[in-house]
């Protein structure tokens, strides 16, 4: 058998000998010829065959085998994957490519039963029972080329300017923020372990070791009862922390370069694909993002008619939509910091300003939705333990963290980001579920 040749390189080969391996998406069986889209991970390309319908009588050993082809391509069903060989021809009159291939034989490598599970109008749960078959449609799969493509530019970005990538535990045996959205699991007969919610304790920890600048690309775990369309008990979170820094500030701008590089590599490799099957222009962020602090963001989202019920400050998801809205008709932009928090709503180890009760921290929004939680950590082991306890945590279930301060920490500080949030909204996809390989949610631990 000759190599395999990917559908994608059909185009730039010559008329000829040609091997292609895929799963048969759709057949025309006419009475004369027969068709077969074939789709392999790179494209579709159509399969033809001139059709043998019976023997007639002194048929040679062809003619057979010409009628044992029409039979076997009559038998496929949507979803088989097989390898066909055969002859490679340019035409322009073909719509799929301008090449076909002229089939000369099929090994069928699996069958697929005939009746498929799901349709194209199929709704998402039903999809997600099946989704090794959804993610077969080329729209699907364009979701995680692009989201290969972002985080390669993200840790392209990191490791140009000289960060470490860290792999931290996601056995924990204390919490990293608080205990509500924790799974607790037993260690092995006598203790209790926690899956981790965030890498906060362990990147933080990368400081004290000295590393200077990190990054990881990593799961994490929210026992979260939550059934919004942004939200998941298994994620995928982008952390980074730095060293050495003056305020919040230095993050958001690491984390605003670090954006418009992705997003310039994205539209670069898959900008008019993403317009041909999402209907939407990637747009590459201009730089700085607008900063609006959250007093005055509030402010805003009033003065537009819309009064937020929260008692505890911050903004609802409706007023995350108002001020972006607004920023996308004053600045034109898609993405905007959302600064200056109080302490009462932000965790224990953001850096507060005694004076105001105000955090350096931010939120990051990206066209209405919040994607990022950004701060300066405080690092100084006795404020963190007074922090702590104005947060109703002992100090004595944080010895391990605690311990990271007590022999020196630079000023530091980083975020966190959900990859499939971002995705979400790159793609303008209504649900997280949709751009995540295989969604965990409340009632969702299968497949």
């Amino acid at each position: 058998m000759s190599e395999r040749v990917l559908v994608e390189q059909l185009q730039s080969l010559p008329d000829g000998p040609v091997t292609v391996s895929g799963w048969v998406e759709t057949v025309r069986d006419q009475k004369k010829v027969q068709f077969v889209i074939l789709r392999d991970e790179t494209g579709a390309v159509q399969l033809v065959n001139p059709a043998t319908r019976e023997l007639a009588e002194g048929a040679t050993a062809e003619d057979a085998a010409a009628l044992a082809l029409t039979e076997s391509i009559s038998a496929l069903t949507t979803g088989t994957f097989l390898t066909a060989t055969g002859v490679l021809k340019h035409d322009e009159r073909v719509k799929l490519g301008g090449v076909e291939v002229k089939i000369a034989g099929l090994d069928i490598a699996a069958s697929a039963l005939p009746e498929t599970p799901i349709a194209a109008d199929s709704g998402l749960d039903k999809r997600l029972d099946w989704r090794f078959l959804d993610l077969r449609q080329r729209r699907n799969a364009l979701i995680f080329r692009v989201q290969t493509t972002l985080e390669h530019a993200m840790r392209t970005y990191w490791i140009e300017r000289d960060y470490i990538e860290i792999h931290t535990p996601k056995l924990m045996s204390s919490p990293s923020e608080s205990r509500a959205e924790l799974f607790q699991l037993e260690y092995f007969g006598e203790q209790t372990a926690y899956l981790a919610q965030s890498p906060q304790h362990f990147k933080q920890m990368a400081q004290a070791a000295g590393f200077g600048k990190v990054f990881e690309i990593a799961d994490a775990f929210r026992a979260d009862p939550s059934f919004t369309s942004r939200h998941a008990t298994e994620f995928t979170s982008i952390d980074a922390e730095i060293s050495w820094i003056d305020s919040h500030e230095d993050v958001a701008r690491m984390q605003e370069e670090l954006l418009a590089a992705a997003f310039a590599a994205v539209k670069e490799k898959h900008g008019a694909e993403i317009e041909e099957l999402f209907g939407l222009e990637v747009t590459v962020p201009t730089l700085p993002f607008p900063r609006i602090p959250l007093a005055e963001a509030r402010e805003i989202v009033a003065a537009r008619g819309y009064e937020i019920p929260r008692t505890d400050g911050d903004l609802d998801p409706e007023g995350e939509r108002q001020i972006s809205a607004h920023v996308k008709e004053t600045f034109r932009h898609d993405f905007v910091f959302i600064t200056d928090y109080h302490a009462e709503i932000r965790p224990f180890y953001h850096m507060q300003d005694p004076e105001t009760g105000l955090t350096k921290s931010y939120d990051l929004l990206y066209r209405g939705t919040e994607i990022t939680t950004g701060a300066q950590r405080e690092h100084r082991v006795e404020v963190l333990e007074e922090q702590a306890r104005a947060k109703g945590l002992d100090p004595a279930g944080l010895e391990h963290y605690l311990d990271f301060f007590r022999y020196g920490v630079p000023p530091h500080g980083g975020f966190g980001m959900g990859l499939a949030r971002l995705l979400m909204l790159l793609l303008g996809e209504s649900s997280i579920r949709e751009v995540t390989f295989l969604f965990r949610g409340p009632t969702r631990l299968a497949p």
